[in-house]
């Protein structure tokens, strides 16, 4: 007689178990999988006595893998990523719309250059959302957010656009017009998480650090007022290659700070199919 093969345990018990270990929380697993978090915990807690062992310590404030979670965790993993990718190969259940969030700077000089090739990739419906959060909102759902940051995002999908680098830039009029070195010149500043004009002065030296002549809280205000020749920007040199490239501004010397943190971009599976983010890695970074 042939042996019966063991059940397997319902996929939302397998499911709670993986979010909620990706998550480090039943309550941030719960907030991603759109059940309560008593939900999370009691189907966890099925699992465990399906399989005859705890996957979770459970602390008064945090949970962690047991040895046998940490375990069984990458086969889980691997096991829900096949099946999400075969279903998509095989009966084309992969998205067909993409939503993008990020701040109106990176909309209009990282993204709109990529438009056309976004739009392909969306296969359907793209749309495009202004940030109007904090860059620490990242909640896990169906978009796509760009964020300012060290990478820190518990996000199945993170990649960072590219690596920071930050230096002064005047446009050509600004030199037609002005004598004596650009340091003496006015200054603009930018609000936000990048290196302003006393990181520059520290590293780069200069004498003391000059009040900005001007002070935007939005990175493209900023970048367009140095367009119109008002001062001197501390610009990302990748958000201002076009305006380099095209002559528009004028790189001042070939010091540059460099900082740790940069743009990432980050997605839940719910926001993309893998193709769907292999493609966007590609024409993004």
């Amino acid at each position: 007689m042939q042996q019966q093969r063991p059940t397997l345990p319902p996929l939302e018990w397998i499911r709670a178990f993986e979010a909620a270990a990706r998550c480090g929380s039943f309550t941030a697993a719960a907030a991603e999988t759109g059940i309560t978090q008593s939900a999370i915990s009691q189907r966890i807690a099925q699992l465990e006595k399906r399989l005859g062992t705890a996957l979770f310590h459970r602390h008064p404030r945090a949970i962690t893998l047991t040895v046998e979670g940490e375990a069984w965790l990458p086969h889980i993993q691997s096991a829900l990523d096949t099946m999400r990718d075969s279903s998509e190969a095989l009966f084309g259940t992969g998205r067909r719309q993409l939503t993008i969030s990020a701040s109106q700077s990176v909309i209009d000089l990282w993204l709109a250059p990529r438009l056309a090739a976004l739009s392909d990739i969306a296969g359907g419906q793209l749309a495009i959302r202004t940030m109007v959060l904090g860059a620490h909102d990242a909640v896990e759902d169906e978009v796509v957010r760009i964020r300012y940051g060290v990478g820190d995002w518990p996000h199945p999908y993170k990649l960072p656009l590219y690596s920071e680098g930050i230096a002064p830039m005047v446009s050509p009029e600004l030199i037609g017009r002005r004598d004596g070195h650009w340091s003496e010149w006015p200054r603009i500043a930018c609000s936000g998480p990048r290196p302003g004009w006393p990181d520059w002065v520290a590293c780069h030296g200069g004498g003391s650090t000059p009040v900005p002549h001007l002070r935007f809280d939005t990175f493209l205000s900023a970048l367009g007022a140095a367009r119109a020749g008002t001062g001197v920007l501390l610009g990302s040199l990748p958000l201002c290659h076009q305006d380099l490239a095209a002559g528009r501004l004028v790189r001042m010397g070939q010091d540059q700070l460099d900082h740790h943190a940069t743009y990432w971009m980050i997605a839940g599976q719910d926001a993309v199919s893998r193709t769907q983010w292999t493609e966007l890695a590609r024409i993004m970074t």
